[in-house]
């Protein structure tokens, strides 16, 4: 076969760390913002990215020509660094060690790009570490409750 062709959908899912509430008004959309123009500087081009006041959830496209685990990279160091220059609060901004990432069916892509848009009104109900451990359950993936956290 002579091209390469590919389509993967990919949900990732991080907190910031110890979970600390540090993403609000008014720097989450700009947060949201700069996090999707990292992914479109690495042609993963964004489809939705939102979360909640400990953590974010970015819909998009894994490009062919980098690796998840590079990704991860170059959206938390990048935005971190960022979000530290944003307020004096904000100094001791760090993103948790660890993420989630889940392939998406094609099928699926507006489902959990409505789900991303409602993570305000879904977290009214349901902690970070409640949604995330259904996350676990329903891709099922194993994993040792001491580890996820820190």
């Amino acid at each position: 076969m002579g091209q390469s062709l590919v389509k993967n959908y990919i949900h990732i899912v991080f907190s910031t760390k110890h979970r600390e509430a540090l993403i609000h008004p008014p720097y989450e959309n700009e947060l949201y913002s700069y996090l999707g123009g990292i992914c479109k500087n690495l042609e993963c081009y964004p489809i939705k990215i939102g979360g909640y006041s400990n953590h974010v959830h970015i819909l998009c496209m894994l490009s062919k020509k980098i690796a998840l685990m590079k990704l991860l990279e170059e959206l938390k160091s990048h935005s971190s660094k960022w979000m530290k220059t944003k307020d004096e609060s904000l100094k001791n901004f760090y993103w948790q060690d660890g993420y989630g990432a889940f392939s998406v069916n094609p099928a699926e892509v507006e489902t959990v790009a409505a789900y991303i848009a409602n993570q305000h009104e879904h977290h009214s109900k349901k902690t970070f570490q409640d949604e995330y451990r259904l996350f676990l359950k329903k891709y099922n993936v194993d994993y040792d409750e001491r580890y996820v956290w820190d």
